[in-house]
């Protein structure tokens, strides 16, 4: 079996470089690295910085003067018409995709490379990334397709629109999405198992092992589960993540916020941390301004992924008066996201400040995101006791990130398959495909003890090609996000139709707005 493994993981090492170079273009040519500042950012960040920027002032900060608007549009209270789904059901689903493993190990890297002051750029990034986030799911609400009860759209569907209605580019982008989304999914069901290796060694005192009988329990379960769900369907999914990314996002607000009331006297230290090394980093970590700035912008851009398209499909199923009502409630997944999640994270990191511990190694447990995460948490929690419940629960919360991860890439997949096809038989082959290939494919290269770097670069690959084409493609679609947030101001409530604003749409119709008056 691990021949296989290897096998297939070296089929793809080709994609490594290939990967990499297109991720770091172009600080990997010398004349660009060493221009001050610009010469820490590849053209990847700038275009997702640069689009969120760029929509920040061209919509007049809608992020900040729709934020009320959003907050009201997810009343738990609203009422779900005959097709789609509720606007808080679409957000809940887009949240368990955003709030991921990443808001844990990935913040953890980018405060031990950039120091606190990565959490000051994290929340610039967030800013203009709302108005990403509110662009993209605008276009996704426009350009959705109805099918049966049920909404499908998203990147997939508003590209092919965009660039000339061509069939084949929206194929394109399908298969390209699905690649990506599929191999996604054995890196979310490695971090389930991290963090139930995490919660294994407390209770049993040791350093468990993966070739012990409980790993292939949750193996089996997580296989189960996930194969339930990916066969219920999208209202399936919708019903797990109304219950599951509430109860992962309180918990972990509760966790860290008991954190904060065991250190309030180290609060006041976290924020001049985090102003003070924005733009004077410790030389502890590099003493580079650069280095900071670029740290805190690729992980927000990373974690709240406006502007990379990945998130779409959630925004399409919503059923709304009008597109720019998705456009709020996105832009408040971003904020949850980077301004609420991830600098709770950042408080734990920056006020365990471990690097400040003579008796441990800060260069070698750096390396070790998860490893300097706990230890973190370790330096917060007085007594062993309450050190041990305290690693529980978040693993337990980090478990949950990545597993609610897992529903939305099965999800997301079969949403934007519907771009191919939308018979039954197809979406049953997608369905397969994620439940019985990819996911027991992750289980068991855990099992083995295996990594498969390689297969991972080609979901890497694909995440930075689909950046490319999805970030122009919004500044060409602009004309559409613009006409459809001043057709909004001037509605005064009216259900949006399409052909007001030129968009050919079997949704936004003017019979559609009619019924939808009568109801």
């Amino acid at each position: 079996m691990d021949g296989i493994f290897n096998a297939v993981d070296q089929l793809f090492a080709g994609v490594v470089p290939i990967s990499n170079f297109l991720w770091d273009f172009p600080t990997n040519y010398e004349w660009y690295a060493s221009i001050p500042i610009l010469g820490q950012y590849s053209l990847g960040i700038l275009f997702l910085l640069g689009c969120g920027i760029y929509f920040t002032f061209k919509l007049g900060f809608v992020q900040i003067k729709g934020f009320k608007t959003g907050l009201k549009l997810l009343s738990p209270k609203r009422k779900k018409g005959e097709t789609g789904t509720t606007p808080l059901q679409a957000f809940l689903i887009s949240m368990g995709g955003r709030v991921g493993a990443g808001n844990i190990v990935g913040v953890t890297g980018a405060i031990s490379l950039g120091g606190p002051g990565a959490i000051f750029w994290m929340w610039i990034s967030a800013l203009f990334g709302m108005a990403t986030a509110f662009s993209e799911a605008t276009l996704s609400q426009i350009f959705k397709e109805k099918k049966g009860n049920e909404y499908v759209g998203g990147f997939t569907f508003y590209i092919q629109k965009i660039w000339k209605n061509k069939i084949w580019v929206g194929t394109a982008m399908c298969v390209m999405y699905l690649i990506y989304n599929l191999l996604s999914i054995p890196v979310h069901t490695f971090h389930v198992f991290t963090a139930a290796s995490s919660i294994m060694n407390v209770f049993v005192g040791r350093t468990t092992d993966v070739s012990e009988p409980a790993y292939y329990v949750i193996a089996a379960v997580i296989i189960v589960v996930l194969a339930v769900i990916a066969f219920g369907g999208i209202k399936n999914a919708v019903s797990f993540a109304d219950g599951a990314v509430p109860f992962m996002a309180l918990l972990y607000l509760a966790i860290t916020f008991v954190l904060i009331l065991l250190n309030l006297d180290k609060v006041p230290g976290f924020f001049a941390a985090v102003f003070v090394q924005a733009f004077k980093p410790q030389s502890i970590f590099g003493g580079v301004f650069g280095v900071t700035l670029a740290n805190g912008l690729k992980r927000a851009l990373l974690s709240n992924e406006a502007g990379m398209g990945t998130s779409t499909q959630a925004s399409s199923i919503a059923d709304q008066n009008h597109p720019c009502e998705q456009g709020f409630v996105q832009a408040i997944g971003v904020f949850v996201d980077t301004i609420v999640i991830c600098s709770l994270t950042g408080f734990i990191v920056s006020a365990g400040a471990i690097w400040e511990d003579k008796n441990i190694n800060w260069s070698e447990i750096s390396l070790d995101k998860i490893g300097t995460f706990l230890a973190s948490i370790r330096a917060l929690v007085p007594g062993i006791k309450l050190d041990g419940t305290v690693v529980v629960i978040v693993a337990l919360c980090f478990g949950l990130f990545a597993f609610t991860t897992l529903v939305c890439d099965l999800t997301y997949s079969e949403i934007a398959a519907n771009k191919i096809s939308q018979s039954k038989e197809f979406i049953r082959f997608i369905r397969v495909l994620g439940a019985f290939i990819f996911v027991p494919l992750g289980t068991l290269t855990v099992l083995a003890g295996l990594q498969l770097d390689n297969l991972w670069t080609v979901s890497d690959l694909i995440n930075i090609v689909l950046v490319f084409i999805n970030v122009p493609t919004l500044i060409i679609g602009r004309k559409y996000v613009i006409a459809a947030y001043n057709d909004y101001k001037m509605s005064k409530g009216k259900r949006f139709v399409a052909a007001d604003i030129g968009v050919d749409s079997d949704v936004w119709t003017e019979e559609a707005a009619l019924e939808k008056k009568a109801e």
